[in-house]
């Protein structure tokens, strides 16, 4: 009979675990296996990645959480000095009802019960049990604890309770062995229980890492997370090296005498069947003026927009927008931009600066006669199919800045139109990055700070840059490690950290909106100023077709605002940003003297000093200069200058190139040239 791992953290246990899901299910399938269950504590941050990460490897994905539970209410936020604060109990979800019950279970620890940790209570596991699977967890958990205190017939009662929960079959007494002799009391107090009461048994290993050789950078883990150092006497600590990913056979050899604990972790992995389906919409639903669907008012809205911005046209826009409107509609994006039009609009009609638009919406007219963005895409002959293509089916992406100073207001008014239980901050997550965990492991080591301070240094400053790659960027980081003993220990234990999520925080900018209360689709955190967030990041809430919408808070537009408020106040001048002169030749003269602190975009060293040398005349010069300034199109700079500053050295390839390369004097600059 084989066997599965059904107690496993991963490195989504924030500072407990340093079991990395990819290594976790390459050594599980290593060991010839083929399921294995993600059980963080208190929370399903990983659940997704581990999901796919299984599911691309051919092994089984079990959905599950070590929750933790309230001795009481889950609202009582003070327990008798006798009580514990919680116990442990692992929920596995059998079916997509376990699932979605397990997202509601671990929402309310964070939204309702939260005390030191995110906790339940048995009101809300008798209220989301079905199609959840429960075993007794750890000498942490409720059975465990009684029986350890010599309180066998409240454990009984409390296993009884369990069972009547969760139903015959789906409650299960986990035995552990991890050396301990507390273990071993509460093994055999189980075995007598499990006949007594008919509750069937399993058998776990309590996994924290991946590799029985991760036993210290794993302690080296605990000690970031509890503020210690590895000298430290008195302080936590997982004793006895047991706590990773054990084979079968090494299973077997530590429950010789109970062989059905260990096969019923296999049966319960046949019965879990979680499909979480990806890539399928699910916009909120926008209520439209009576007389209207969705799409017969974005068409009202685009024409109006139409007739205001082009009240010359010949017909050929009100073509082209037909078109996009086709696209969208075909799409099922409509909604998306009555969404996104809305909260625009709210916005702008509150005095609330609102950017431009960013990046590939610019392209669609649908957006600016919408007035989501205000640059003109026929005037800059942007590229529609840049923004949304037929072909390649992605939900839009729609970036808008917002004054920081009010971008809440705009947040708060999404909030309260579509309900706050549909609207969620997106989480994040902070990582022990090269530099930082060099740091960290060092201090807890109780090392030297000029040793370590040394050592980070010489990592180099290259962005998202790994120990491995700068061991082999600078050669004498990898000669000290070849020849330091406490160099190659220390690199060692953090290249065995880095990486790992060190906090979850709020994302900046992201925004889901939900159709539904949001835990029906993500599981829900509590962020340290209180803020309600996802637990999921930003690319799997997208994957999952929810609407993610970026608000970011632009600091220039307030500096322009205020600039506005005061040239009125002092000179008496209504300036609308909206309608200045763009051929203004003092401006660009000005900017080409590189004096443009504080202007978006052309305020570093190196952009000063490239607008030196550009002197731009207009704008195109100015948006041509700004996307050349970058990895890669940096390379055509010097021919970009010296076609413009001489006609003679514009060349094209062909002359049908021409008319698509004449305003970058002959350079494909934009990625709409390419399209072209």
């Amino acid at each position: 009979m084989a066997f599965t791992h059904l107690h496993v953290h991963t490195e989504y246990s924030l500072l407990d675990g340093s079991n990395k899901i990819k290594e976790c299910i390459r050594r599980v399938k290593e060991l010839g296996m083929d399921s294995c269950a993600i059980t963080d504590h208190g929370v399903m941050y990983g659940v997704l990645n581990f999901y796919k990460t299984a599911r691309a490897e051919g092994i089984k994905p079990i959905l599950g959480c070590e929750v933790y539970v309230a001795p009481g209410s889950r609202f009582d936020k003070e327990g008798k000095p006798d009580d514990d604060r919680y116990y442990h109990l692992v929920l596995l979800a059998e079916n997509n009802t376990g699932y979605a019950n397990l997202m509601k279970i671990v929402s309310r620890g964070f939204t309702e019960g939260y005390y030191y940790k995110p906790r339940v209570d048995i009101e809300i596991l008798e209220r989301y049990h079905e199609g959840i699977i429960a075993l007794s967890a750890c000498l942490a958990g409720e059975i465990a604890r009684l029986i350890s205190r010599g309180r066998i017939e409240e454990a009984e009662k409390a296993a009884l309770r369990h069972l009547e929960i969760f139903g015959k079959g789906n409650y299960f007494l986990e035995l552990q062995d991890h050396g301990m002799k507390e273990q071993q009391v509460v093994n055999a107090a189980l075995m007598t229980m499990s006949k007594k009461l008919d509750i069937p048994l399993v058998a776990t290993n309590d996994i924290h890492y991946t590799y029985a050789e991760d036993e210290k950078p794993h302690d080296i883990l605990l000690c970031l997370q509890t503020g210690k150092k590895v000298s430290d006497e008195d302080r936590m600590r997982y004793v006895g090296g047991q706590y990773y990913i054990k084979s079968e056979d090494e299973m077997r050899s530590l429950f010789p005498y109970a062989s059905e604990a260990l096969d019923n972790t296999h049966k319960i992995a046949e019965r879990c069947n979680v499909e979480i389906e990806f890539g399928v919409t699910k916009l909120p639903v926008f209520d439209v003026p009576s007389g209207y669907d969705a799409l017969s008012y974005l068409r009202k809205l685009c024409y109006d927009g139409l007739k205001e911005l082009y009240p010359d046209d010949d017909g050929s826009l009100k073509e082209k927008l037909d078109y996009e409107i086709s696209v969208i509609k075909k799409m099922g994006y409509v909604e998306y931009f009555l969404i996104v039009w809305d909260f625009i609009n709210f916005a702008k009609s509150h005095g609330i600066p609102v950017g431009p638009g960013r990046g590939s919406a610019a392209g669609s007219l649908v957006s600016y006669c919408l007035h989501i963005t205000t640059v003109d895409p026929i005037r800059y002959s942007l590229i529609f199919e840049r923004f949304l293509n037929p072909e390649r089916v992605s939900m839009p992406d729609i970036d808008i800045d917002f004054c920081p100073e009010r971008r809440q207001e705009v947040i708060d008014y999404v909030s309260e139109k579509y309900g706050p239980e549909k609207v969620v901050q997106i989480i994040t997550f902070g990582t022990m990055a090269a530099k930082g965990v060099i740091r960290d492991v060092a201090r807890v080591m109780d090392l030297p700070y000029s040793f370590a301070d040394a050592l980070s240094k010489a990592v180099p400053n290259i962005l998202n840059i790994t120990l491995k790659e700068a061991l082999d960027l600078n050669p004498e980081l990898k000669a000290r490690y070849e020849t330091e003993p406490e160099v190659k220990e220390l690199l060692d234990m953090c290249m065995r950290l880095e990486g790992l999520p060190r906090h979850a925080s709020t994302h900046a900018a992201g925004v889901v909106i939900c159709r539904e209360p949001a835990e029906n689709f993500v599981p829900l955190s509590r962020s340290s100023d209180g803020s309600i967030t996802t637990q999921f990041e930003k690319d799997p809430i997208e994957e999952l077709g929810l609407l993610k919408m970026d608000f970011l808070g632009l600091r220039n537009l307030t500096v322009i605002r205020d600039a506005v408020e005061l040239i009125k106040s002092n000179k008496g001048i209504d300036i609308d940003v909206e309608k200045i002169d763009y051929d203004d030749k003092a401006v660009y003269d000005y900017i080409g003297t590189g004096k443009t602190e504080g202007i978006f975009q052309l305020e570093s060293a190196g952009m000063k000093n490239f607008m030196k040398q550009l002197k731009p005349g207009n704008l195109e010069d100015v948006i041509a200069g700004i996307s050349l300034f970058r990895p890669g199109p940096m390379d055509i700079i010097p021919k970009y200058l010296s076609s413009k500053d001489d006609p003679k050295n514009v060349s094209y390839v062909c002359k049908e190139l021409e008319p698509i390369l004449s305003s970058t004097y002959g350079c494909i600059v934009y990625q709409e040239q390419v399209m072209q």
